[in-house]
């Protein structure tokens, strides 16, 4: 019998891919978000509902094996502006999100965030074992809920994961959401508009092609061992300079305009992934070769 799998805010960049390889891996897949994507999976059995109604929620679950947990109201831009909206919807809504899945026996995972819960770090590639510094509310709204759910692991002895991705970029992604220079850095290009940089461009970021992200992510369905927090990322570091670098030796001509450096950015954020790998033993999409990839997929879609 196929395993079901339910993805909250499914509807979303990482939703959406992640859907498309349950599917290849012979699950069955259904995606809770508030209405449907614009695009529908063949497959996918899409649920329109509120997060935020408790029995809208519970009902979406029953009969589920496993849920993975990518909705979120606020993103790092905002986040300052919205915080209140991050403690109040997000952090309290996921509390009892853990609570009906402790009581129902669902394996979860949530998808937190890498870098805006590390924050600045002196040591480079970070570890899981780090302790977080998050310098804006989103970060600490994510790390508020990563230490509810370990007290939930302790008190009721369950296993829900935490997944700390970087920063994923790739087919699907909408950089007006808030995230995505990658992927604002390509659509500007071939629209020839000006790529906005917050400060120098020398912000190191830890790029992941999202297809290497679903693959990580489903290997922690099969996981049964002591960890509870994986960094989901590339292991390697990139600037913004180094990004428009790389659309230039495409023979592609960005445009750069360079604003005032905001507070809610870290200066640099590169991932150990030692942990993840060790169970997913897969070669990873180098930077290059992903913006590549991307902008041919654009290219056929535009």
């Amino acid at each position: 019998m196929k395993k079901k799998v339910l993805i909250i805010g499914g509807a979303g960049f990482i939703g959406s891919n992640l859907s498309r390889h349950l599917l290849d891996n012979n699950m069955e897949v259904y995606c809770f978000d508030m209405s449907k994507p614009a695009n529908e999976i063949e497959g996918v059995n899409y649920i329109c509902g509120d997060f935020f109604d408790d029995y809208t929620l519970e009902h979406a679950l029953k009969g589920m094996d496993y849920v993975v947990h990518a909705l979120s109201t606020v993103n790092p831009g905002n986040s300052n502006e919205k915080y209140l909206q991050g403690y109040e919807r997000d952090f309290i809504q996921t509390t009892k999100l853990c609570k009906m899945i402790t009581d129902q026996k669902i394996k979860m995972i949530f998808l937190s965030s890498g870098g805006t819960v590390y924050g600045n770090q002196e040591i480079q590639p970070i570890t899981e074992d780090a302790l977080p510094r998050p310098i804006n509310h989103y970060g600490n709204v994510k790390l508020c809920i990563e230490n509810t759910i370990r007290t939930f692991n302790y008190q009721a002895h369950t296993k829900i994961l935490i997944a700390r991705i970087s920063n994923p970029y790739g087919p699907g992604q909408d950089f007006n959401k808030g995230v995505g220079f990658i992927d604002a850095a390509i659509k500007k290009t071939i629209r020839s508009e000006k790529i906005e940089i917050w400060g120098d461009g020398n912000n190191v970021r830890d790029y992941i092609y999202i297809d290497d992200v679903c693959r990580m992510l489903i290997s922690l369905f099969y996981y049964q061992e002591d960890y509870d927090t994986f960094n989901i990322s590339s292991n390697t570091g990139t600037s913004q300079r180094d990004v428009i670098r790389m659309l230039e030796a495409m023979q592609l001509a960005p445009q750069v305009e360079y604003l005032p450096e905001r507070s809610v950015d870290a200066k640099k954020i590169i991932l150990n992934n030692e942990r993840i790998m060790s169970i997913h033993a897969v070669p990873l999409v180098p930077v290059e070769q992903g913006i590549r990839k991307y902008y041919q997929w654009l290219k056929k879609e535009i």
